[in-house]
């Protein structure tokens, strides 16, 4: 769900040429997507959405270490599986469109179109049928994040060094009971806005993702899906679009 409506959102902006979304509606999308995701499953796995919070946990020996990779292969197949969905919903499958992928199946497309998941693909209209890591109609944006053109690679990390640390701090102090609690029920709540406010003040330099599985998972599968090597080598771009978490 959490990858589900961050990426959702950010194909809505893009694709409508941001007539139908904007920054604000991207870092709302994402910052509530973590709420929706800390009470879907966060009394099932305590929520580990994200390898640095599961880290994090593990060095306050708060979660077995034996238990982290099995967690971070979880949240970024989970995050590989949801930008397909996202892929699927804004894209389509359908048979004009799949049979020219390099790897299409016509005889796939054919099913997918009876199975009525072919959508109105509004990347394909967007993209003019290009996919395309750069320039001005660029899609990989939309699942992945991508450095502003003036940001350097020592300043990349440092900057999800920085953010990413801030959100840990952040929701290490929200779960402390020595501090002055939230009101029970409400955690979700507090960590969204927690999110936001990382996104309102630190998502222009990378887009914010804070998140390694929530940026490899969605890379990996523009890889595979059409857009090729470059979302692995590509550096400067658009830098805004991400989530958190």
């Amino acid at each position: 769900l959490l990858q589900i409506i961050t990426l959702s959102s950010a194909a809505q902006k893009i694709t409508s040429f941001e007539t139908k979304g904007n920054l604000l509606t991207s870092y709302l999308a994402g910052a509530l997507a973590v709420m929706v995701g800390i009470y879907t499953a966060g009394g099932i796995s305590g929520a580990h959405m994200n390898p640095a919070f599961s880290f994090a946990m593990c060095l306050m020996e708060q979660f077995p270490w034996w238990k982290f990779p099995i967690f971070v292969f979880v949240q970024t197949l989970a995050s590989f599986i949801s930008a397909g969905a996202v892929y699927i919903l804004y894209y389509g499958m359908g048979e004009q469109h799949w049979a020219r992928e390099p790897h299409g199946d016509a005889g796939v497309a054919r099913l997918v179109d009876v199975l009525c998941l072919c959508p109105p693909d509004a990347i394909w209209h967007y993209s003019n049928g290009t996919l395309t890591v750069s320039g001005p109609r660029e899609t990989a944006s939309i699942f992945a994040t991508y450095p502003a053109d003036y940001v350097s690679i020592a300043n990349g990390f440092l900057d999800q060094v920085i953010g990413t640390g801030v959100l840990i701090v952040g929701v290490m102090g929200i779960m402390d009971t020595r501090n002055k609690g939230v009101p029970k029920g409400l955690e979700p709540v507090v960590v969204a806005l927690l999110v936001l406010s990382i996104e309102s003040s630190m998502g222009s330099n990378c887009g914010c993702p804070l998140n390694p599985a929530r940026d490899i998972g969605p890379r990996l599968f523009t890889y595979v899906a059409g857009w090729g090597p470059e979302v692995f080598r590509w550096v400067g771009g658009r830098g805004g679009g991400g989530d958190g978490r």
